[in-house]
């Protein structure tokens, strides 16, 4: 992408941005080198990053990136033999803790059950390095300092120190405290000068302290002597500082060289932390836009769906929605200055640089977008006073560069293409432009004063019109485009409304061809259309989301309903079992001592048995059950005959016998439903009559008083209704005693006789089927023959 093009849709701002969400030095370095790539697989996988960093944020709100610091350099020195400093060694270890804690986090949430495939195999990569921190924090602590457990020789050397120190801190406050000291001090307190301990003297008594000077204030009144009592034990303080210096060395040394030892993992974990920073700082980013992760498409089409601009104050941004590529490859946007054409255009080519660069667009969800291989961008006043070149020459520059390489996977974006210049010529060289960029077979969008181009989107198959709303009443943009309605000129209305006089107007408006005042009016008439439409299909939206509301609250409930009776279900068979076992024991305990009983007498007695039974009686489980009302007694098992007219009981309806299924089962039909019933389960309401031979033209069906013709209509009837009907009707036809019947289904589209015909193949009561002959209707009728 040209750098020119960043800048002017505002992408390196972006950048920016997502740097400042980084955690460490590394993925700031890895932020600002974001570019967008053109490699679609690429893209994708960028985007599957940025996803994972945004689900682990959704899920655990934050990311452990703590302590992890730019260490290469000093690693890449220990690598060369060079000593590292002591807080070198702490990033060193802390680095190194930092990528095993995170490595820990993510390894946590995968045993969790978490899809986290591409951070798990980052992680992966990161090596514990577990004896180089141990072997660090053993020696340095957290600040930097080199603690005395160091070495056996650093602990004897600092006890030293402490032992030399305490000596001359006494010798020196037994001066400080003595009274015929005291006259003589500038002030009664122990300082340090060129690393040894001296004391503020006033300068006419220099001599009664002999020793050396090291210092003197700055009027010359004091001097910083060390009295000669101090001396030896300073110069043993000294030197003992010294060894410390040395011994320290020593131990930054060796600890360097075990750094230099792990040099390569170690070099190898901070790449990959870098880049899991860089991860998380798009994510962290994404959760501030509330953007969503693009659907990626390789057929340079994009669909946004209330996408806003990242860089307007999201209070104030106006969403809008803009496809391209797929109905039509060019977009020309009409409409007022200041009504947000330009936002428009930008928010289409930022959003693209964004996908492209792997970060979430500020969209809905179902957002599509593509990637392109080039995006050129001609935006904005670029007036260069030091080439004398003018608008209209600065736009003309930038546009000659874009067409020479601009081909079927560009997208060009053209701000007020042909302005500048004679409105008359600037429309001709704009139409001109916007169709050798179509012939490339680029995807344009352009936004234009002139109404040639309105026009022009009408005529072109792959260009469509849009506009951007602007609001007459309040004399203020709405910000919203409007897809497929191009703009309309405004300049009456506002007028109007700012006062001007309406003779003034009206005498204007004369001036305007019938022709135009015609396209204006059609325009007016498609932008109310196109607002009725999107408020129907909001509140269509609305109801669909109340619709699905309810219908979850349903199946909450239901789910609810049915965990209570299994519950139940489940409390009375546990109550069952209890009380199962509690009468076996009874009766196990009953027998065992009814043969006690035996065995002591040889015989029981009749009091003891008609005790025992009690118990037994006693312990037989009893279940409540529904009295069941006074009545008639059940119906005595019958056998049925097809056509008896019966009851079942367990629904309450009345039916016929179509025919004996078993010896327990008969197949009933009620209304238009069939089932098998159980004979137990029907009670014979009435018998029919004995039939008479009669002509198989008009028989009564059994049970009621209506006829059965030998046809049935069926044109004009919707599909599963006229299924329905043919079923009923074959059953009817049946009892009616026919041989053979005719539908009537028509010609048609033949949707309904394939129906027809279907069901008469799998229909129990057809032996078989054929189409009406010539004189019979031909293909708009079937013949069922029955058995």
């Amino acid at each position: 992408m040209q750098e020119r093009v960043l800048r002017v849709l505002e992408f390196t701002k972006i950048v920016e941005q997502v740097k400042n969400y980084a955690s460490s030095s590394l993925g700031k370095q890895v932020a600002e080198g974001l570019k967008p790539s053109t490699d679609f697989a690429e893209v994708k996988r960028w985007q599957d990053d940025t996803d994972e960093g945004v689900k682990v944020l959704r899920l655990k709100g934050q990311a452990p990136l703590g302590g992890i610091r730019d260490i290469r350099a000093s690693v890449k020195r220990a690598a060369i033999g060079g000593m590292l400093f002591a807080e070198e060694l702490v990033d060193s270890a802390t680095t190194i803790h930092g990528g095993r804690r995170f490595k820990r986090f993510v390894e946590g949430m995968v045993e969790d059950g978490i899809e986290l495939p591409l951070l798990a195999a980052r992680v992966e990569e990161i090596d514990p390095l577990q004896e180089l921190e141990a072997a660090i924090k053993a020696c340095i602590d957290d600040n930097g300092h080199v603690m005395d457990s160091a070495s056996p020789e650093l602990r004897t050397i600092r006890g030293q120190l402490r032992t030399f120190e305490a000596r001359v801190r006494e010798k020196l406050e037994s001066m400080v405290r003595s009274s015929s000291y005291q006259k003589m001090l500038s002030d009664t307190i122990i300082t340090i000068r060129n690393d040894r301990f001296v004391l503020p003297v006033k300068q006419e008594y220099r001599a009664n302290f002999g020793g050396m000077v090291h210092d003197q204030s700055s009027s010359g009144a004091t001097l910083f002597i060390e009295p000669q009592a101090i001396i030896t034990i300073n110069n043993q303080l000294k030197e003992a500082k010294a060894k410390e210096t040395r011994e320290i060395e020593k131990i930054l040394r060796e600890l360097s060289g075990v750094v230099g030892e792990h040099a390569e993992p170690l070099l190898h974990n901070v790449a990959v932390l870098a880049q899991i920073d860089f991860i998380f700082a798009k994510a962290f980013y994404s959760r501030e836009l509330k953007a969503t992760k693009p659907i990626m498409n390789d057929q340079q089409s994009m669909s946004i769906i209330k996408a806003r601009h990242p860089l307007i104050d999201a209070e104030a941004v106006v969403p809008i929605d803009a496809t391209l590529g797929g109905a039509f490859q060019s977009l020309i946007i009409t409409g007022p200055n200041t009504g947000g054409k330009t936002v428009t255009l930008k928010t289409i080519g930022l959003l693209s640089l964004m996908a492209q660069s792997g970060l979430q667009i500020p969209a809905e969800e179902q957002s599509e977008m593509t990637v392109f291989e080039t995006i050129y961008a001609d935006i904005g006043d670029e007036q260069s006073i030091e080439q004398s070149l003018s608008t209209f020459s600065s736009h003309m520059v930038n546009i000659v560069d874009i067409l020479k390489t601009v081909n079927y996977k560009s997208l060009v974006l053209f701000d007020e293409l042909g302005a500048g210049t004679d409105p008359q010529e600037g429309a001709a060289l704009a139409i001109s432009i916007l169709d050798y960029v179509f012939a490339r077979g680029a995807r344009v969008v352009a936004t234009t004063h002139y109404s040639e181009l309105k026009a022009y989107a009408y005529n072109r198959e792959g260009v469509m019109n849009a506009s951007v709303e602007f609001n007459v009443e309040t004399l203020r943009p709405t910000y919203k485009l409007l897809i497929g309605v191009p703009g309309r000129s405004n300049a009456f209305e506002i007028s109007r409304r700012l006062g001007l006089d309406v003779r003034i107007i009206d005498e204007a408006k004369a001036q305007i061809s019938a022709e135009d005042n015609k396209i204006d009016n059609m325009i007016r008439s498609l932008e109310d259309n196109q607002k009725r439409a999107e408020f129907e299909r909001e509140e269509a939206i609305a109801l669909r989301q109340d619709a699905e509301k309810l219908k979850q609250d349903l199946q909450q409930k239901l789910e609810q309903l049915e965990a209570e009776r299994d519950g139940l279900l489940e409390q009375a068979e546990r109550k069952a079992e209890e009380a199962v076992a509690a009468a076996k024991k009874t009766a196990e305990d009953v027998i065992k001592e009814l043969r006690t009983f035996q065995q002591e007498a040889g015989n029981v007695k009749e009091h003891r048995l008609i005790e025992a039974r009690k118990k037994l009686d006693e312990a037989t489980p009893t279940l409540r059950t529904k009295k069941k009302k006074q009545g008639a007694p059940k119906p005595k098992a019958v056998d049925f005959e097809p056509g008896d007219e019966v009851k079942v009981l367990s629904f309450g309806q009345k039916g016929h016998i179509i025919a004996k299924v078993s010896n327990q089962e008969y197949s009933v039909q009620i209304g238009i439903l069939k089932m098998n019933v159980s004979r137990n389960d029907l009670e014979l309401l009435k018998q029919p009559k004995e039939k008479k031979q009669e002509p198989r033209a008009f028989v009564k069906v059994q049970g009621s008083d209506d006829h059965v013709s030998p046809e049935l209509d069926l044109r004009g009837k919707r599909y599963e209704d006229a299924m329905l009907e043919v079923d009923k009707y074959l059953d009817e036809a049946m009892l009616a005693g026919f041989a053979q019947v005719s539908i009537i289904h028509g010609k048609g589209t033949g949707a309904l006789r394939s129906g027809v015909q279907q069901l008469l193949k799998t229909h129990p009561n057809v032996k078989s089927t054929r189409m009406g002959a010539a004189n019979e209707g031909g293909s708009g009728m079937t013949v069922a023959i029955l058995k």
